[in-house]
């Protein structure tokens, strides 16, 4: 059907029609990941990042077309997960720039809308790389603007078509796609979303409901021991500040003295706010003074501790007042692991925060974000542990006022190494110096199984096949995980090698692992080597050579 404009309306029943396209269709993207370890995979992140940006505009259909853009993409940038889900939070950024201020829009001001998605991820890449995601966006910026379409139904079906010849193209552009015989999977995932948005237009949709996987319960609660009188604050409130007036540092020293677990943090015309408070309608009062609210949310905490009861909360609400009277600390630690073993050692070195991802779940911007804020320390220092999380880490970094370092680590034994590097008696400056050089006298490795089918740097790979990966570049392949193993660290061991340390996940067996450090230990005699219980999954074992 012909649209020569379009407005809010139909706006979001693009997206979130989109929105759901990806979610059916994100294990078909998943399965074009060149790379065959179970890893936050790309269609996975892609569509949990959208499905957060959607959820977040629920209430806005109709508004307009500016307004649901802004929030969409505040919600692709909160929720967004692994490399892939912040490259295209930034694409809805850029869109929503393009978009701003506007009730509808022609076909030349959507067009110039998705180049300004293009611009927008383009820069949030330090070295961007052909043959990706962001190859495919500036392919369908170009054709967009240069279109002459003044249909936006026949716009975007140009779009489509321009996206998909260059995705094709892809594999010519990385050699590592064309031996792995797939198109790129970002590239892939954003081909989805626009012939999803094409298929409203195309059929005139008037209505699409948000499609969300079944959510595990997560209802508030408290121990048996803790009484509705140890409560001190009894109402957890919500709401985003539409404006682009906020003085942040003001707002929350007028709220301060109203209740606890206050979180405000924000720009660009979106102020996040979360306290619990006895009053929340003092609360609103003060808020709305300053901009339209959006998304209130007020629970009665006492009344979920009469009738619901969960183990894990003194985890979320320990001795609030106690930490309300602390003075900051000069640093702060905030580590990604997954496996209660390492998480144990992390917090043993000192870490505040661990937070449960890494391979299979990439925590989101807002997860990174609230453990910043969970943290009372003048300086906080994020070990991300996992390539595929450092963007997601910098763009939180980038969202608080705080002072917050990234130290790009890769891999759990780079984040023990620069922990363990740290000297809480010297400057910021001398810590990031210390740890960014620590972490590169680092050798990792790591076994585990491979997913799928496929063919990399010259090695075919078969699904179940067992790997052994040497930073993040797969050097072993056989049937067993011992034996694959072994034959890594011998690769990576040297003449300068005088420690081994290896952390086994929750699938080895501790007799079997016992038997093989022995064994270890009488081929290495003069090399120091230490193993834990990770309790990792899906990984037997993570380890370093140094």
């Amino acid at each position: 059907m012909q649209h020569l404009s379009i407005d809010g309306q139909h706006f979001y029943n693009m997206v979130v029609n989109a929105s759901n396209k990806l979610e059916e269709k994100k294990e078909y993207v998943n399965s074009l990941n060149v790379f065959p370890v179970p890893d936050g995979d790309t269609g996975t992140n892609m569509s949990m990042t959208f499905k957060s940006a959607v959820n977040e505009i629920q209430s806005l259909n109709g508004e307009a077309i500016g307004k649901i853009a802004k929030v969409l993409a505040k919600g692709a940038l909160m929720g967004a997960r692994g490399n892939s889900g912040v490259i295209f939070s930034q694409i809805l950024r850029g869109i929503s720039k393009g978009l701003e201020g506007k009730t509808e829009v022609t076909a030349k001001e959507f067009a110039e809308s998705i180049m300004e998605g293009s611009k927008s991820a383009y820069k949030a890449v330090m070295r961007p790389t052909e043959g990706t995601i962001l190859t495919v966006i500036r392919a369908a910026g170009e054709a967009a603007v240069k279109s002459t379409e003044t249909d936006i139904t026949k716009l975007m079906e140009e779009v489509c078509s321009h996206s998909e010849a260059t995705l094709a193209k892809t594999p010519e552009m990385l050699p590592v796609l064309k031996q792995a015989k797939v198109v790129d999977a970002g590239g892939a995932g954003l081909l989805v979303i626009f012939k999803g948005m094409l298929e409203v237009l195309k059929n005139d949709i008037k209505s699409v409901e948000i499609i969300n996987e079944t959510a595990k319960e997560n209802n508030a609660s408290a121990p048996k021991s803790l009484s509705t009188e140890d409560i001190k604050y009894g109402y957890c409130t919500e709401f985003f500040i539409l404006s682009e007036k906020v003085n942040i540092d003001k707002f929350k020293g007028e709220l301060e003295p109203l209740g606890d677990s206050m979180i405000v943090v924000g720009g660009e015309g979106l102020v996040k706010v979360h306290i619990h408070t006895n009053d929340p309608g003092v609360v609103l009062s003060k808020a709305i003074s300053l901009g339209e609210l959006s998304k209130i949310k007020i629970d009665n905490m006492r009344e979920q501790h009469r009738h619901i009861l969960e183990d894990d909360y003194k985890e979320e609400n320990k001795e609030i007042e106690v930490e309300e009277n602390l003075q900051n600390k000069e640093y702060g630690f905030v580590s990604v692991s997954l496996g209660e073993g390492i998480k144990n050692i992390f917090e043993d070195l000192g870490i505040d925060v661990v937070i449960e991802g890494g391979q299979t779940m990439n925590p989101s911007t807002e997860d990174i974000l609230n453990a910043i804020n969970e943290i009372k320390a003048d300086n906080i220092f994020i070990l991300p542990n996992n390539k595929n999380i450092i963007m997601a880490a910098t763009q939180a970094a980038e969202l608080t006022e705080k002072n917050v370092y990234v130290i790009p680590t890769k891999t759990i034994p780079q984040g023990i190494t620069a922990v363990t590097s740290f000297n809480a008696d010297t400057t910021v400056e001398n810590n990031i110096e210390a740890m960014n050089a620590s972490i590169e006298n680092v050798a990792s490795g790591s076994i585990t199984y491979a997913v799928r089918d496929t063919e990399i740097d010259d090695k075919v790979i078969k699904e179940g096949n067992i790997i052994g990966l040497r930073e993040g570049k797969i050097e072993e392949i056989g049937n067993d995980k011992f034996e694959v193993c072994k034959n890594l660290i011998e690769k990576m061991v040297n003449e300068d090698s005088e420690l081994i340390t290896i952390f086994y996940g929750e699938d080895c067996d501790k007799a079997q692992v016992e038997t093989f450090i022995n064994e270890l230990e009488d081929k290495y005699s003069d090399i120091d080597i230490q193993y834990y219980e990770g309790n990792q999954p899906l990984y037997y074992f993570i380890f370093s050579v140094e």
